[in-house]
C-alpha cells in the first residue's frame, strides 16, 4: 500500500515548496545537491502529513518550525508519532535556532544522518 507521496496531496506540496518559509529555503540551502552527503527531498509527504524535508536513504525527516507551531503541539505530537511508526527518525528545530544558529542546526542534521 502506497503512502508516500500520494497524488490527493500533490498540490498542496507545489504549494508549499514555491512559498517555502526563508528558513527553510536557508536549511535548503544547505542540503541540496548532496552537501552533506545524502539526498533529500522537499515537501515529500507520508498519507496526510508532509515533512519538510526527508532523506530516503536515511529515514530521516526535518522539520523546522515556526511560532504557528506553539499552538499546535498535539498535532505536531500525532505527526511525530506517525512518522516514527513507519520507522522514520524526525529531528526538529525552530525557525529562531535557523535564524540565529544556522551551523548548529546543520551539524545536528548532519548527526542525525550517522
Amino acid at each position: 500500500m502506497k503512502i508516500s507521496n500520494l497524488s490527493h496531496v500533490k498540490s498542496h506540496r507545489r504549494t508549499l515548496r514555491n512559498n517555502a518559509t526563508p528558513q527553510e529555503i536557508l536549511i535548503w540551502s544547505r542540503l541540496r545537491n548532496n552537501q552533506l552527503g545524502y539526498k533529500f527531498r522537499r515537501q515529500h509527504s507520508f498519507g496526510n502529513y508532509i515533512a519538510d524535508f526527508y532523506c530516503r536513504e536515511k529515514k530521516v525527516i526535518i522539520e523546522i518550525d515556526g511560532s504557528q507551531h506553539l499552538d499546535q503541539e498535539k498535532y505536531d505530537l500525532r505527526r511525530t508519532e506517525f512518522f516514527e511508526s513507519l520507522g522514520l527518525k524526525v529531528l526538529r528545530s525552530w525557525n529562531n535556532e535557523v535564524n540565529t544558529n544556522i551551523n548548529g542546526v546543520v551539524t545536528a542534521i548532519y548527526s542525525a544522518l550517522e
